[in-house]
């Protein structure tokens, strides 16, 4: 049993690390329960915007139930006489399951009650670590945070950015030949493209926040980007040409990333970005 304990306890510390600091960002339980939300999402659609903040909600309960459960397994097994306890309770009545997830759990927020205190050398180590484990959960679970919503912030400005450029009317600036703010700008545009990419690729969870604004939508707004390189590669302006195919390559790209771990819907970037911003409750936008 207290083997059992001790690999809930290592399984929810790796997932921990694939999730937060792993160059991939890819925790396997994480990902599985953030998919698990995200399905329920869609079929309601009250949820909408919700469905993000709240699958992360649910992995982090997930991890603290984890820990809490595990070390409690650890516990159990040597309750009373591996510990020593306070002149008001009685150690032959404290060997319960329900002791140990008291005493895990008390070690986990760090409490401190002393109620309830290891003896056996072993538990001596084995509790103090858990609470380290708590306190390092608690740090865990605000960077994760902290990470997470300055790469949505820059997913929404770009779909902004996006929204604004079809609102003004831009086809007719990309198919201008003697245009000089056509390659500047879409050159811009794939730059910022190529770093939601790095971000989606360490920040998976991102994919699973819904925006309910179209015009805050990069699901959507992807289209207008779609749009606008497929027009400044049929321009005579060799440099608006080239900006042109470097927007498509940085769409295809982020595109390519989705379908990989998100969609699988295989394909032209066409059809996987109208799976994209459908998954996402959206339609897919045109550039004007």
């Amino acid at each position: 049993m207290t083997a059992v304990g001790a690999a809930l306890v290592l399984m929810a510390l790796r997932d921990i690390f694939h999730t937060i600091w792993h160059p991939t960002g890819r925790g396997g339980l994480s990902r599985r329960l953030m998919a698990g939300v995200w399905r329920i999402g869609r079929s309601r659609r009250a949820l909408g915007p919700l469905v993000g903040p709240l699958a992360m909600v649910v992995v982090v309960l997930a991890w603290v139930l984890l820990i809490l459960l595990g070390s409690a397994l650890v516990y159990w097994p040597h309750l009373p006489g591996g510990f020593v306890f306070g002149s008001s309770l009685d150690p032959t009545s404290r060997a319960g399951f329900l002791d140990a997830v008291y005493l895990s759990t008390v070690t986990l927020a760090t409490l401190g009650f002393g109620d309830i205190v290891p003896a056996a050398d072993w538990l001596r180590i084995a509790v103090p670590v858990q609470a380290l484990v708590g306190f390092g959960l608690l740090t865990a679970a605000v960077s994760w945070v902290l990470q997470v919503y300055p790469a949505l912030t820059r997913r929404r400005a770009l779909a902004v950015r996006l929204s604004l450029l079809r609102r003004v009317g831009t086809l007719g600036l990309v198919a201008d030949p003697r245009s000089a703010m056509a390659a500047p700008l879409l050159k811009d545009l794939a730059v910022e493209l190529a770093q939601l990419r790095v971000d989606l690729t360490q920040y998976a969870e991102t994919y699973y926040f819904r925006d309910g604004d179209p015009e805050t939508s990069l699901p959507a707004m992807l289209g207008v980007a779609l749009h606008l390189s497929e027009h400044a590669r049929r321009t005579a302006g060799v440099d608006a040409r080239y900006a042109g195919e470097l927007l498509g390559a940085a769409v295809e790209d982020y595109l390519q990333v989705v379908d990989e771990h998100f969609l699988h819907v295989g394909g032209p970037a066409r059809a996987i970005a109208s799976a994209y911003a459908e998954d996402h409750g959206q339609e897919l936008a045109r550039a004007r």
